[in-house]
């Protein structure tokens, strides 16, 4: 199949092109304000890219015509997309290389960090401040490798300012109990996306059964073209 653009449909350079497809029984779309041109009787299909007169001043530089033409194409494409059932991943697999293969393709597994040791639920807030400092501002909580609940930088700062003797405090009476949290298996793209619903720069990476794997941080999805 051959998709072949021309206003008039009558240029020369169509001659020997309209020639060799016909030789090699190559059905054509033609996408042409030249409904009655030589592209036209040769094309298989003909879209009617037609336009009352140009943008150009002097209606001759193809300017209103080729904006028709690029809608036709896409429209062309998009319904083949969904005619073939072509989906994200058929994109990421033949695309690999580019900035959208990339995003497509990156899970929370290939960016996340380690994540260190857990803090038991009957640490202080003075031990979670070292914790903090170590871990870029997200203090895990749990025992065994489960995570029971975590502490950031901005809950640090909260306590302090209400509680001058906040270093003597349990952790876990601090510590948000149901964290958001995301699965390895998860798309980069998409943890980004819940990170910027609910204002927050890093995410636990869990496994079912609450098993903590690692720890995914904004900056390092955005250097790995997640967004």
């Amino acid at each position: 199949m051959a998709v072949v653009l021309s206003k008039s449909g009558e240029t020369e350079e169509l001659v020997g092109l309209l020639s060799e497809l016909a030789r090699l029984e190559t059905p054509i779309i033609a996408l042409t304000g030249g409904a009655d041109s030589t592209l036209a009787r040769a094309a298989t299909v003909v879209l009617d890219a037609g336009v009352g007169e140009e943008a150009c001043p002097h209606d001759l530089a193809p300017t209103a015509s080729t904006t028709v033409a690029l809608a036709l194409g896409d429209a062309l494409a998009v319904a083949l997309l969904e005619e073939k059932g072509f989906a994200r991943d058929d994109f990421a697999r033949l695309h690999p290389g580019g900035r959208l293969g990339r995003k497509l393709l990156l899970r929370a597994a290939d960016v996340m960090q380690p994540p260190g040791t857990l803090l038991p639920a009957s640490a202080t807030m003075r031990e979670a401040v070292v914790e903090l400092a170590h871990r870029r501002g997200l203090a895990l909580v749990g025992n065994e490798g489960i995570l029971r609940g975590v502490l950031t930088a901005g809950d640090l700062s909260r306590l302090a300012e209400r509680d001058p003797d906040f270093l003597v405090r349990g952790v876990e009476a601090e510590m948000t109990n149901s964290p958001k949290t995301c699965a390895p298996d998860d798309f980069a793209a998409a943890v980004v996306g819940r990170m910027e619903r609910h204002g927050i720069v890093a995410m636990p990476v869990v496994e079912a059964g609450g098993r903590v794997v690692g720890v995914v941080h904004l900056h390092d999805l955005m250097r790995a073209g997640a967004v």
